[in-house]
């Protein structure tokens, strides 16, 4: 999956509060919903609040990212 897919599907689900499962370069997995997306080059991560939890916040680096999907 390409960076420019990567960004335009995490902001899209986000924008929509849709559910994604991300797949890591080192193949861990996270499914949240995408509350931010930051692609300025100080940040680079995505904000998620993970599946079921609405008082956490993780962030995962875009670097990172290798598969998007939504869920």
């Amino acid at each position: 999956m390409t960076y420019e897919d990567i960004v335009a599907l995490l902001g899209y689900a986000g924008g929509h509060e849709q559910l994604v499962r991300i797949t890591t370069t080192s193949q861990t997995e996270v499914v949240g919903v995408p509350l931010s997306v930051d692609t300025h080059v100080t940040a680079h991560e995505v904000y998620l609040r993970p599946a079921g939890d609405d008082e956490t916040e993780i962030a995962v680096s875009l670097a990172a990212i290798q598969a998007v999907e939504l869920v």
